[in-house]
């Protein structure tokens, strides 16, 4: 018999101004830290980790804005609280569901992480699960939202003078339609974060 089954969160996360919305959702474990949250959306999303990242959210303490990522000389000027050290659940319930996930300063992809669910982690399940979603991920370095448009248009053309180009760069098999929750492999949190030497 199990006791004391730990909770899970159940998140929504949608990659803000791209139409049709490109979205993911995912189920991860409560004692999850940001960190850890960061590598399951980039795992669910199909983004391949390359860039910084940063959340904003209310910490409901102080009801103040707070900044959580990895901190960088580059940007020293404001605080930037350890992913690694900061729990999802001191920061997310449900009257503070909201938080803004930046990937990628350059392109500036941003999304709404929005918890949607609390509930008891099921007898026998694993954990974190990509449960649904829609849409590919855009590729990375392709320019945040407007260079993904700009992107998608020429695919759509044969006759466009850069098509060939961009399906070379692309790989040739870029659908952006295509999205199966069920081909989503999540990675080790604590072997990432080794290997990104923190």
């Amino acid at each position: 018999m199990i006791k004391n089954l730990y909770e899970v969160y159940q998140f929504k996360i949608t990659l803000n101004d791209t139409k049709p919305q490109i979205w993911r959702r995912i189920i991860v474990p409560s004692i999850y830290s940001f960190w850890d949250l960061h590598v399951a959306i980039q795992d669910s999303m199909g983004w391949l980790d390359y860039h910084l990242h940063e959340f904003e959210i209310i910490n409901p303490e102080t009801d103040l804005k707070v900044n959580i990522g990895i901190p960088d000389e580059e940007y020293d000027d404001r605080k930037i609280l350890y992913d690694n050290k900061e729990k999802i659940s001191r920061y997310f319930n449900m009257d503070n569901r909201i938080s803004i996930y930046e990937y990628d300063f350059g392109d500036s992809w941003r999304h709404t992480v929005k918890l949607e669910k609390i509930l008891k982690a099921a007898i026998g399940e694993k954990y974190p699960k990509c449960i649904a979603g829609k849409r590919a991920c855009p590729p990375e370095d392709c320019g945040g939202t407007d260079g993904y448009r700009n992107l998608l248009k020429i695919l759509k053309n044969p006759e466009n003078e850069d098509y060939e180009e961009m399906i070379e760069w692309t790989g040739g098999d870029y659908d952006p339609e295509e999205f199966d929750c069920r081909k989503v492999i999540f990675d080790d949190p604590k072997e990432r974060l080794k290997k990104s030497k923190l």
